[in-house]
């Protein structure tokens, strides 16, 4: 996986949680910003950021590469990650699922 991740979140968010915890599952590298924690000023820059991406300026906004996935949906996230139940880390997963380490 070699394309840059980045999630546009609130820290509240459960579908943001829900995203963040599968990446980190999955071994994928990402960026988030909780938009909720910035100041007032950074948080206008970024939603200039999302909307460009997002109009609707919902959470999350997942960012993989060129790709734009609005809400936490697992397939279609795994799908732009081309993680289709192989590659990096999937032996490591499947057994630590099996074995719980």
């Amino acid at each position: 996986m070699s394309e840059n991740v980045k999630i546009f979140s609130l820290s509240t968010c459960s579908h943001c949680k829900a995203t963040k915890k599968l990446l980190s599952q999955c071994e994928v590298a990402y960026e988030f910003t909780d938009v909720d924690l910035l100041s007032a000023e950074e948080r206008n820059a970024i939603l200039e950021d999302i909307r460009s991406y997002n109009p609707e300026c919902s959470f999350p906004t997942i960012v993989i590469g060129s790709k734009v996935i609005v809400g936490y949906n697992e397939e279609e996230i795994k799908a732009a990650l081309g993680l289709n139940g192989s590659g990096p880390g999937f032996l490591k997963r499947m057994l630590s699922r099996i074995f719980s380490f």
